[in-house]
């Protein structure tokens, strides 16, 4: 048997679970009801003008906060022993082992009104915080679940910055301000860019957190999708068109990603 024939299981696993979704989105995303071809579906896709902003916007001030705090968390992370590494990879990637919706009912319990947030806010003295069912809220619980995402790519790469490299740059007396600025950060421009797509592209098609945490007074496009298929307002071949443009948007955006990681590989100036 040649090797290649080892590959059939995968690529019929492919074909009916990927290849057979994507060919059914599109036919119902160019077919009305009554089966005939129309552009309809994209037309009225103007009327939720509104939520494919909410969601990019929501999404992009995630993927923000996520550079933020997570650039330092896999800059001192990557500067510790191999032991240090270890627990702490392991710390931060312990809340993934749980279930996705499990965390988002732990924020839940955390951020109402009579949270655990607002019972330690008054029991301190300080006024309590109405975050939950707002767009902080949302925010705060795609921080949270998708911060691994962008904290792994960025230690990735810096920790294989050679540190023969770094010794050169200080003998030739650069301070640790100047390698960082004109060393590791710009080595570590490919990894930022990997984590601002794992964070971005899984945000901007999220419905549990905005659910839960935004009590559906966020609408996202994973919601606006959600409620075509399964909600009353029962329409997949608008579903279908609002699924396409944005599995479109999200393979664009990584395209463009992926150039610039390319572009800036070799950015390198001390």
């Amino acid at each position: 048997m040649k090797a290649k024939h080892f590959a059939i299981p995968y690529v019929g696993w492919m074909a009916i679970f990927i290849l057979a979704p994507i060919f059914l989105i599109f036919v119902y995303a160019f077919t009305a009801r009554d089966g005939s071809l129309t552009m309809n579906n994209f037309s009225n896709m103007t009327n939720y003008s509104s939520v494919f902003f909410r969601s990019f916007w929501l999404s992009a001030v995630s993927t923000a906060f996520c550079i933020v705090l997570g650039y330092p968390i896999a800059y001192i992370l990557a500067r510790e022993g191999p032991r240090a590494q270890r627990i702490m990879i392991m710390l931060i990637m312990l809340p993934m082992w749980m279930n996705f919706l499990l965390r988002t009912y732990a924020w839940m319990s955390i951020l109402e009104n009579t949270g655990l947030l607002n019972r330690f806010l008054r029991f301190i003295g300080l006024p309590t915080l109405r975050i939950i069912n707002t767009p902080a809220a949302v925010v705060i619980g795609m921080v949270y679940n998708f911060i691994p995402f962008m904290i792994l790519p960025i230690y990735s790469v810096i920790v294989k910055i050679d540190k023969n490299v770094i010794e050169a740059a200080q003998d030739l007396g650069a301070n640790s301000v100047s390698v960082f600025r004109k060393l590791i950060l710009p080595l570590s421009i490919p990894g930022v860019l990997s984590g601002i797509t794992m964070v971005f592209v899984p945000g901007v098609s999220t419905f549990v957190i905005s659910q839960l945490l935004g009590g559906g007074k966020s609408m996202l496009l994973g919601d606006l999708i959600e409620m075509q298929f399964l909600g009353a307002a029962y329409n997949p071949h608008l579903g279908s068109s609002i699924s396409l443009i944005m599995m479109i948007l999200c393979i664009a955006f990584m395209y463009i990603m992926n150039r610039f990681g390319d572009n800036e590989g070799g950015g390198l100036t001390i």
